[in-house]
C-alpha cells in the first residue's frame, strides 16, 4: 500500500492511497468460488453454476462490496500509518490508475489540532465570598412571609404595595381593542404586572372609584396593532386591599411543612438554602470566569466537522426545550454557530489539560454532586443512594466531575482574588 498525504488547510488533509489491484482481484474471486457454491439459478444445480454466469449475476455486487471495505480497512491502516488523528469520517472519491495494475482513492478529511497549553499560570479569578447578614435573613423571610400573605379590605387610597381590583375598558377612538376588556382583575401596586402607564394610574385610586387615562403602548408591544399606540382606558376600583404578612413563629414555619423545630428550625434551614444558592453562584460565576480566560489566552484552530455536529446537538436541544418536532421549524442551524465554536474548543482544551494533568474522576466529588441535586428533597438521602447505584447516572455525571475537576486545578495554579460581599448585593448584581 502507497500513501501520500498533503496539507489542504490548517485541519484539513488531502490523503491518497494505493493498493495492487491483485489484491482486489484475488478478494473478488475468493467470494464469486464462494458464492459458486451456494449460489440458486434457474437452470443449474446448486454448487454446479459455472463461474462466468455467477460472475455475470453477482460480480458487480461482490467488486463494490470488496472495494468499500478494502477502502475502509486501508483508510484505517493508513491513517495509524501516517499517525493522523482524524476529527470526522472521509470525504473518499476512487480513482482510476493509467496501468491498470493498481486501484486508488483520495480521502479528504480534517485531523484534530495538535494542542499546546499557554498561560495557564495566568489565568486571574475574583472569588466572591458571600456572607449573610441579618438584614439578608431578614430580606428572604419576608419574601417567605409575602408569598403566605393574606389581603385585607381597607379605606385609603391605594399606594404601593397595595392589591386593587379593577374593571377596566380600553379603547382606540371608541373602537375596543382586542384584549382591552377586564373583570374584577387583581393588579399589585408596584410588581411591574401591567403596563407602566397603567400601573401609575392606579396609585391613589379608592375603592368606587371610576378613572379615565391614557396608555401608550411600547413599540416592541406583542400585539403588533397595539405597537406604538395611545389607548383610552376607563378603570372602575372595585377594592384596595393590604397585604397582611403571618408573623414569624412555628405556625409560619408550619406553613412550609417544617413541624419539628418549630421557627428556630425553619430558619436554620432558610439560611443553608441561602448558602446553597450562593455557593452554587459563586461555583457558576468563578467557572464562568476561568473558561472566559482559557480560551483568551489559548486561541485554537477546531475542525469544521466538530462544530458542524455541535451545532446540531444545541439544535436537537432547542427543538426539545421549544417542544418543536418538525426540523423544518427548527430554530436557524446557523444561529448555534457561536456557542457551537466556543463549546468545542473549550472541550478540547479540557480534555488537553485532563491529560496533562492525569486528572481522574474523584468519586467522593461524583457523590457531593449527586447530593447536590438531590438536596431539595425531603427523601433526599434515598434519592442519592438510588443514583449512586445507577451506572447510567453515574456515567453521566463522571465527565461533569471531571471537568469540575479540571477548571478547579485551572483556580489552584492561577491566581484568586476574594472579593467579600453580602447575599443580597451579590444575588441582585
Amino acid at each position: 500500500m502507497q500513501v501520500s498525504v498533503e496539507s489542504t488547510g490548517k485541519l484539513e488533509r488531502r490523503m491518497r492511497v494505493e493498493l495492487p489491484a491483485a489484491r482486489i482481484d484475488q478478494e473478488i474471486n475468493s467470494r464469486l468460488k464462494s458464492v459458486g457454491k451456494t449460489a440458486k439459478i434457474k437452470g443449474f444445480r446448486p454448487g454446479k453454476v459455472p463461474a462466468q454466469v455467477v460472475k455475470k449475476r453477482y460480480g458487480q455486487q461482490i467488486r463494490e462490496e470488496v472495494l468499500s471495505e478494502i477502502m475502509r480497512k486501508s483508510y484505517s491502516e493508513a491513517v495509524r500509518r501516517e499517525n493522523l488523528h482524524p476529527a470526522g469520517g472521509p470525504n473518499i472519491e476512487p480513482q482510476t490508475t493509467s496501468d491498470g495494475k493498481s486501484f486508488a482513492y483520495i480521502a479528504t478529511f480534517e485531523v484534530m489540532p495538535e494542542v499546546e497549553l499557554q498561560k495557564l499560570d495566568q489565568i486571574s479569578v475574583t472569588k466572591p465570598e458571600v456572607t449573610i447578614g441579618k438584614n439578608d435573613l431578614d430580606s428572604m423571610l419576608e419574601k417567605l412571609q409575602r408569598q403566605k400573605a393574606t389581603w385585607k379590605e381597607v379605606a385609603r387610597a391605594s399606594s404601593k404595595g397595595d392589591r386593587v381590583i379593577v374593571d377596566f375598558d380600553g379603547t382606540i377612538k371608541g373602537e375596543p381593542i382586542a384584549g382591552g376588556k377586564g373583570r374584577e382583575i387583581p393588579v399589585v401596586l408596584g410588581e411591574g404586572q401591567m403596563l407602566e402607564d397603567f400601573e401609575k394610574a392606579l396609585f391613589g385610586v379608592t375603592a368606587g372609584e371610576e378613572k379615565s387615562f391614557k396608555v401608550k403602548f411600547p413599540k416592541d408591544y406583542q400585539a403588533q396593532e397595539l405597537q406604538g399606540k395611545k389607548v383610552d382606558f376607563v378603570v372602575v376600583t372595585h377594592r384596595v386591599e393590604e397585604q397582611v404578612l403571618p408573623p414569624v413563629d412555628d405556625a409560619f414555619a408550619a406553613m412550609f411543612e417544617v413541624t419539628e423545630g418549630g421557627i428556630d428550625k425553619f430558619i436554620e434551614d432558610v439560611k443553608e438554602n441561602m448558602q446553597r444558592e450562593a455557593d452554587a453562584r459563586v461555583s457558576q460565576d468563578t467557572r464562568e470566569q476561568v473558561i472566559a480566560a482559557l480560551l483568551k489566552t489559548n486561541h485554537i484552530d477546531i475542525p469544521k466537522t466538530l462544530k458542524h455536529e455541535e451545532m446540531h446537538v444545541l439544535q436537537r436541544e432547542a427543538m426539545q426545550r421549544l417542544g418543536v418536532e418538525d426540523v423544518a421549524k427548527a430554530p436557524a442551524l446557523d444561529n448555534f454557530a457561536e456557542v457551537a465554536e466556543k463549546r468545542v474548543r473549550l472541550g478540547l482544551l479540557i480534555r488537553k489539560l485532563i491529560a496533562d494533568q492525569k486528572l481522574s474522576v474523584n468519586s467522593a466529588m461524583v457523590r457531593a454532586r449527586v447530593e447536590q441535586m438531590c438536596a431539595g428533597y425531603e427523601n433526599s438521602e434515598d434519592m442519592v443512594n438510588m443514583y449512586m447505584s445507577n451506572p447510567q447516572i453515574v456515567e453521566q455525571i463522571e465527565p461533569m466531575v471531571l471537568e469540575q475537576q479540571a477548571i478547579d486545578w485551572l483556580m489552584a495554579n492561577g491566581k484568586v482574588t476574594i472579593k467579600k460581599i453580602a447575599f443580597n448585593d451579590y444575588m441582585k448584581s
